[in-house]
Order: structure tokens, then sequence, then C-alpha cells
């Protein structure tokens, strides 16, 4: 029996590495009877390994963990251009005291994660950044371990359901954060692809991407999903580990858009005078590009500078509340039964 099958609330914490995603948020989604999710992206296995046990310390409920693959295409990356960007970005670091870091490639430590999942297992383990080898997908599920893919087009999701995966997330464009799939340009919105890889898979979906509110909810399970996989709604609870000025522009009405100058990967975030001035110029290059980057990122948001710092966001996060994880899992569950209620009221009428 899958955990998506006996969930009580239809409601995914979406994973979001680099800070938001805490054992505390995970826990409080889970106990509420939602799934919370940890985000493995950028830590040490030893920090995930703490991390795991924290959330068990808070809750006997499922959980999950999301984990970064590495670049299927090795790493490969136009050097050239990787280099006039850093040339394009010195001034900016020298005016924030910093030196750029070193473009280099990585793995994010994935084989020793893996390694540490497969020896500790959890309920949950989703992929992102492509798709994971057969042999691991068959691994995990020997120890018990439920494997979702997280795919941006109607092929990759039939290409994990060939790996053996167990549930297939569908992120659409509209959400915060990287682009799950790879490659990084897949442009569907939610609800087609939703509707297009249902009409290939028989495995259950899990649909992310712009939803932020109970009605949001029920539209994506109206179209099939089994759950809805919410990132930037959960961004203003108490539990996240969003920095308060993160907190502050989600808060806002501000556009967002996809871009890769902050990392080398598209990602949507909030619009700010770094993704004006270097959109155009940013090169595909990830983690080369991040690593370049991270030093003078890390700088802006020590000291508040929104016009440089990244803030990852999707499209519909002026919805989204400072409430506690579980009170909004509540919400949206309640919101969601509401909306497809008045929706089945109105279909009266048709005739």
């Amino acid at each position: 029996m899958s955990v998506l099958s006996v969930l009580p609330r239809p409601v995914v914490a979406a994973p979001m590495a680099g800070g938001p995603s805490t054992p505390a948020l995970a826990a409080a989604v889970s106990a509420a009877g939602g799934l919370g999710f940890l985000a493995a992206g950028m830590i040490s296995a030893d920090r995930l390994a703490a991390d795991v046990a924290e959330v068990r310390s808070r809750t006997d409920r499922p959980f999950g963990v999301n984990v970064f693959l590495p670049d299927a295409t090795g790493g490969a990356v136009d050097e050239a251009a990787v280099r006039a960007y850093a040339e394009r970005l010195a001034p900016e670091a020298r005016r924030h005291g910093v030196t750029l870091g070193e473009p280099v490639g990585g793995d994010d430590a994935y084989p020793e994660k893996l390694a540490a999942l497969l020896a500790d297992p959890v309920p949950v383990v989703s992929f992102v950044f492509g798709l994971p080898a057969r042999a691991a997908v068959a691994a995990l599920r020997e120890r018990g371990t439920e494997v979702w893919a997280t795919v941006t087009s109607p092929d990759a999701a039939s290409a994990a359901v060939g790996l053996g995966v167990d549930a297939v997330v569908v992120q659409g464009t509209e959400a915060g954060g990287h682009r799950g799939g790879l490659p990084d340009d897949d442009d569907y919105g939610v609800l087609p692809l939703l509707r297009l890889v249902a009409a290939r898979c028989d495995r259950p979906l899990v649909a992310a991407g712009g939803i932020a509110d109970g009605a949001g909810v029920a539209a994506v399970l109206a179209a099939g999903a089994a759950a809805a996989q919410l990132g930037t709604a959960f961004l203003r609870c108490p539990e996240a580990g969003t920095s308060p000025m993160h907190r502050a522009a989600v808060a806002s009405t501000a556009p967002t858009a996809l871009s890769r100058a902050f990392t080398g990967k598209r990602a949507r975030g909030l619009v700010n005078d770094f993704l004006r001035r270097h959109d155009g110029s940013a090169p595909v290059g990830y983690p080369q590009v991040l690593h370049l980057t991270r030093p003078l990122l890390a700088a802006a948001k020590g000291s508040g500078d929104a016009s440089v710092a990244n803030q990852w966001a999707g499209q519909a996060h002026a919805l989204a509340t400072e409430t506690p994880a579980g009170e909004l899992v509540a919400e949206l569950t309640a919101g969601a039964r509401a909306a497809l209620t008045a929706a089945a009221e109105r279909s009266g009428a048709w005739g």
C-alpha cells in the first residue's frame, strides 16, 4: 500500500533546498496528515542523517527526502561562456567585498547520500534534476522506500515509469525554484502536463507548480492528481527556515521569472535587479555557475540586499500566508473540499 493511498490529507510539502525546508516543517506537515519533505540538496550526508533523525523525533508519520541527481551530461559546460560570465559579475562581487567562487562541477555528494538512505531507509525518496538509475530505484524499493521521480515533460514521465518508480511528481512551469527535470527548458503548465502524463502513466501523480490555496489543490485533484505538492505556500510558515528578507518578498505582489542568472539552471524567483541585468548573459552550467555566484549571493543575503539575492517563489506566491504548517495543511484540505463541493453544485445546472 503506497504512502499516497493512506495519506489523510492530499498535501505534500515540496522540498526547498537552501534553508526553507527544515525538520520542524517536514514533521509539522506529516503530523497534520500531509507528507513533509526534507531537502537533501546542498547539504552533507551527515547533515541529512541528523535531519532525518530529528524528523523521527518529532513525528511517527511518514515523510520524504528529496535528492539532487548529478548532471547526466557529466557536467560538460561551455567554459568560455562561464569565464565571460565571471568577468561580468566581478564588479558586483567587488562591491559586496567578496571574491567569486571557483566554477567547478560536482555531484552534491550523491553517492554518500544514496548510501545513507539505503542504510537507514525512509518512507519516500524523490529525485530531481533527471531520473535515477534503475539500480538505485530497485535498491531503494527493496528496502521498503517508495521512489518518486520529478518530471517536467510527458516523455520523462514515461521514462520514469519504465524505471519502476512508485509515483511521478509532475512539475509545471509555475513552480518556484529550480526546474526539476532534465533538460530544464520544458515549459508545460501544471494542468496540461498533468493531463498529458495521466494519459500515459499508470502511477499515482503528484501535481506541483503554482498551487497555493485550497482551490488550487482541488483543481489538480480534479485533473487526476493523487495529491498536490506545494512549496511557496509554506515559505511564510513559522517552522520554515525562510529568511526575513525572503518572507517579506513572498508576501509582496512582485512578479516572478525563470532565469539561469543565479545558478546556471533555470529557476523561478522574484524579479530583481540582478536578474534583469544578467538573465540574458547567464550560461547553461549547473553547478558551475552556482559555485561561481555563491559568495556574492551569500553576501547579498547577509546584508539584506534584495536587489541581488535570489528569492525563489512560484507564480502564486502572493497567496502564501503566515500560518503554522499544521494549520495550513488543514486549511488547504478544507478549502479543496469546499471548492470541489461548489463545483459539483454548479455542475448540477448543466443538464
